[in-house]
């Protein structure tokens, strides 16, 4: 109850900041490096990533804008330097639900030459119909974590070396939501069932198995990075209620009037991206890895998403499915074989 209070009256814990807080707020005072930093955002032409890009680049960070829509990507990019006119922003294509566009954009990027020492994994989806990726995968799955996974690991090396050369903490942001909590059982087998077909498919529980998944990988890869001694940190996020596109696959009277009813507990879409710019800049944040964030602040996630072993199985099956040349395929019951 009082945490509820403390929500509605956006009072600002440890960290200084709280509900209420905004992206801009919680960057305005940031010592770190800003205007040196590049940042790859995903999931950036509209709602909680486009306000994170929005803001960065008020605080002269390149952005890389990485979408598969790249019309909607490119309006975005005329928006933000409409505001902040010289901002450096490149788009590329990347559909997250495909792990060869995830390594082609991998490709193109490092092509560039560019340091790396934000990765953003913010886009999501949220999709009442069932559906299969090309590689096989659920696509809400897939697209939420999954292609990230991938993403990631592609990428970490980069981030790595970039943060030796510079002296500068690399950081990795993970969206997660608190709907993770509403995941229990076995991850991999359900992950096996939906992937094979819809008879098990529920689209609530694919999305919090999705959003599970990214605490778990948050958690593991920490655990890697610090193994690697690379000065990467990795902590993952619950941005807060807000309606965005995510819930696009919903619209109607239903959802109209849920979010109706819920308006009081609503986030607007500056408030709700505070969360992620806040762990991606805060010089209070250093070197603190692996943890999950809410409204600001340091929380706790669900038991299960709190599980080493859950997440060292997760991060052996992921292994798994983003290795093409592996034969090992899913079995609706036991999840992989």
């Amino acid at each position: 109850m009082l945490d509820s209070f403390y929500y509605l009256a956006g009072s600002p814990g440890p960290s200084g900041f709280g509900s209420k807080s905004t992206a801009e707020q919680v960057t305005a005072s940031s010592p770190l490096p800003l205007p040196s930093l590049t940042a790859i955002i995903t999931g950036a032409t509209s709602g909680i990533g486009a306000e994170t890009a929005r803001v960065l680049a008020k605080r002269r960070v390149r952005l890389i804008l990485p979408s598969r829509n790249l019309k909607a990507a490119e309006e975005t990019k005329a928006r933000i330097l409409s505001e902040c006119s010289d901002s450096q922003i490149i788009v590329m294509p990347l559909d997250l639900s495909s792990l060869s566009s995830v390594t082609n954009f991998v490709h193109q990027f490092q092509s560039l030459n560019l340091p790396l020492n934000l990765l953003i994994n913010n886009a999501g989806k949220f999709s009442h119909d069932h559906a299969i990726s090309e590689d096989g995968i659920e696509m809400t799955f897939a697209t939420n974590y999954l292609g990230h996974f991938l993403l990631t690991k592609l990428l970490v090396n980069t981030m790595a070396e970039t943060a030796k050369a510079t002296g500068v903490e690399g950081r990795i942001v993970n969206v997660s939501s608190s709907i993770h909590g509403w995941f229990s059982g076995d991850m991999i087998k359900y992950l096996g069932q939906i992937s094979r077909n819809k008879r098990n498919y529920d689209a609530t529980r694919a999305y919090a198995l999705s959003k599970l998944a990214n605490v778990l990988h948050t958690h593991e890869l920490a655990r890697r990075l610090k193994q690697m001694e690379a000065n990467v940190s990795v902590n993952c996020v619950h941005p807060g209620i807000v309606r965005t596109r995510l819930t696009r696959d919903r619209e109607g009277f239903i959802t109209d009037l849920v979010f109706f009813m819920a308006s009081k507990l609503l986030k607007t879409i500056p408030q709700a991206a505070a969360t992620t710019c806040y762990v991606a800049t805060s010089p209070r944040l250093s070197h603190v890895t692996g943890k999950y964030f809410s409204d600001c602040n340091e929380a706790s996630p669900s038991k299960l998403a709190a599980s080493p072993t859950a997440a060292a199985r997760l991060w052996s099956a992921s292994e798994i499915m983003v290795n093409t040349k592996s034969k090992l395929v899913f079995d609706p019951n036991n999840g992989l074989e």
